[in-house]
């Protein structure tokens, strides 16, 4: 029996909309790094900052020392294979292999070769693309062949948000592309510490993941003297349909924080020469996106004086490492590392070498080894230092908000909509356009409506249970007056046709808002792996829930209700947008959180958002506006009670 398909969401087709809206305007961007040389040249070293901070690399890292091991040397006749591993950072462990000649006079130009995902197990993926090492070490090269995290001798994860839910992965800004560009920079750090290597001539190249990570070492690190990409990169116009991301792991993608078109980040190689390599029937790199980009280069090229340092090869088939790839790398290798334009070719056959003979760890896998948990230690968390006064909280409160801005939130639009809803005696439902396409749907209720467990709805919202008591009313200091209205935040699953039961005790006897943002309710899109939706919005530079903050500063932007004090309420991750909203309008003059998360690790997810603070820190830059907490781990929030008491407020916090 057949399985029958998942009928699409109400908000599947709205969000693909918008998603190919944001791609094109994105590159399109790029007519702007066409406007003169000068320009570009003005800001280069500022695209490349910003390049390595998507990657998770800004500040970089200190170099710490490789401890380069060589394990084993195989000889083959006219070259030498060494088996050998260095070390990216303390215990993040690079396994590798270097074919050089046998016998050579002077330094040799080098090759930093990037494996792409093929599966060789305990062997490592460098294991599969020997041919690349064996011909370039018989035509004179030294070729460093490093592993994958993912695919090396100490296997990691590449697949966080794409099927293990690592959604923090977000909130933290890491992305293994971030590691993969890092082993890149050490491995040319080791290349530079070879007797053998002329390390005035370094070239790299990779196919598919390796072509990815050719282009952000590239873009990072002046060292490459050529660089060529082979089915490794398109452009956002391509990768946002769901046969192209969906076909793709996380190493292949930085955080597009900056919003740039895709391009600019191939043209940081400029005016190094640059070959743009695929196959004509990669399903993953459509030639569409291919032509587009190569179009791109051109221009750019010939902007800068060197129409000839870049150019494209095309051969027809999948993606698949084959042999017209092969060539083509290697003739432009020799035509700008060695001045020879002459034509290449390869053996009919290469020799076969097992692969476990080209272990770097032939037996036991060092004990200290951090590259399984190298997600939760590669990009350095925030150290935000608990402010003395209610002067540093308000300087602390200015800086880390135009942080926000500047990154987080960076994609949010430049402008709130206008006001174009009138809120008044009457129940009102419907939705508000906050980003177009993007809509938000809302149920006003003038007088307090029924709760859920009253009859109002469908089902109960999180029952109280010992850990999580019901909430109990506010203190009488803190009801608001006949012109207050809370604003409920929602989450996704929840019902909008009537109070939530926790919400009871909050809202009392005053008028409230029922808030579904995008992604909720009316507008509710399909959550299943490989996770279309939310993996497309990192490319894009912001996630669904930073799209929910702004949906609530929207929604407030379009509302009126003369003389209304606003407050918001909500619960879990939803009570943290909505305190984050609070921290950008100051109209919302309570917030009250239920069970909400400690740490961004949890959720709500911003992209980036832990390298600048964590949760209970943005709650403290609330004080001294009334702030409750209903959680079972006060403990966790202490940090925000100390903002408080800061502020002079300690009164206006409640954390139980």
């Amino acid at each position: 029996m057949s399985e029958t398909a998942e009928p699409p969401k109400p908000g599947d087709k709205v969000f693909e909309a918008y998603i190919r809206q944001e791609a094109l305007r994105l590159d399109g961007a790029y007519a702007d790094d066409l406007k003169s040389a000068q320009a570009w040249h003005e800001k280069r070293e500022e695209y490349r900052r910003q390049a390595l901070w998507m990657l998770g690399l800004w500040p970089l890292p200190e170099r710490t020392p490789l401890n380069a091991t060589v394990t084993g040397v195989l000889d083959r006749g006219d070259f030498v294979i060494e088996k050998l591993h260095f070390q990216s950072r303390p215990q993040l462990y690079v396994t590798a292999n270097l074919y050089r000649p046998k016998k050579a006079e002077g330094r040799l130009p080098a090759v930093l070769y990037l494996c792409g995902h093929a599966n060789k197990g305990r062997d490592g993926n460098k294991t599969a693309y020997q041919p690349h090492g064996i011909w370039l070490a018989s035509h004179g090269y030294v070729c460093l062949m490093i592993d994958s995290l993912m695919l090396g001798e100490i296997a990691s994860i590449h697949h966080g948000t794409y099927r293990e839910n690592r959604w923090w992965w977000h909130s933290r800004g890491y992305t293994p592309a971030g590691v993969e560009c890092w082993n890149c920079i050490r491995a040319l750090d080791y290349l530079e510490t070879r007797p053998e290597v002329d390390a005035s001539r370094i070239a790299v190249t990779g196919r598919s993941g390796g072509g990815a990570y050719t282009t952000w070492v590239t873009a990072a690190d002046d060292r490459v003297k050529v660089a060529i990409p082979v089915s490794g990169i398109s452009d956002l116009e391509d990768y946002v349909k769901p046969p192209v991301i969906n076909g793709h792991c996380d190493c292949m993608f930085l955080y597009n924080t900056y919003q740039w078109p895709w391009t600019r980040v191939l043209s940081l190689a400029a005016p190094r020469p640059l070959l743009f390599t695929n196959s004509d029937a990669d399903a993953i790199f459509p030639m569409p996106g291919n032509l587009r980009t190569i179009e791109r280069l051109r221009k750019f090229y010939a902007l800068l004086g060197k129409p000839e340092h870049v150019d494209a090869f095309v051969t027809p088939g999948p993606h698949k490492d084959v042999s017209p790839l092969r060539v083509a790398a290697f003739g432009w290798i020799n035509r700008f590392l060695k001045g020879d334009s002459s034509p290449v070719a390869e053996p009919e056959q290469y020799p076969t070498i097992q692969s476990k003979e080209l272990r770097a760890f032939p037996e036991e896998l060092p004990t200290d080894q951090i590259n399984t948990r190298i997600d939760q230690l590669f990009v350095p968390k925030a150290d935000v230092a608990v402010p003395a006064s209610a002067a540093k909280l308000a300087e602390l409160r200015r800086r880390l908000l135009a942080e926000l801005r500047e990154t987080t939130f960076r994609a949010w639009p430049e402008k709130l909509p206008p006001a174009s809803l009138e809120l008044g005696a009457q129940p009102l439902s419907g939705t508000v356009v906050t980003e177009p396409p993007l809509q938000a749907g809302y149920r006003y209720f003038p007088a307090p409506p029924p709760s859920l467990s009253e009859g109002g709805g469908r089902g109960r919202v999180q029952p109280a249970t010992k850990d999580r008591p019901s909430p109990s009313p506010l203190p009488a200091r803190e009801r608001g007056a006949a012109t207050t209205c809370w604003l409920i935040i929602l989450n996704e699953g929840d019902k909008d046709d009537a109070l939530p039961d926790w919400a009871a005790g909050i809202v009392g006897d005053d008028a409230c808002l029922l808030l579904s943002t995008r992604g909720v309710g009316p507008t509710e899109t399909t959550i299943k792996q490989p996770y279309y939706f939310r993996r497309c919005m990192a490319l894009l530079g912001r996630t669904i829930d930073s799209g929910r903050v702004w949906d609530i500063l929207a929604f407030l932007a379009a509302a009126r209700r003369p003389g209304t004090t606003w407050k918001v309420a909500g619960q879990g991750q939803a009570g943290i947008l909505g305190a984050y909203a609070a921290l950008f309008d100051e109209r919302l003059s309570e917030i009250v959180c239920l069970d909400p998360p400690a740490t961004h690790d949890a959720g709500p997810y911003f992209l980036s958002v832990m390298r600048v603070l964590d949760i209970p820190d943005a709650l403290g830059l609330l004080a001294p506006r009334p702030l409750t907490l209903r959680t079972p781990t006060p403990a966790a929030f202490a940090r925000t009670a100390a903002y408080y008491r800061a502020a002079g407020a300690a009164d206006k916090f409640s954390g139980q």
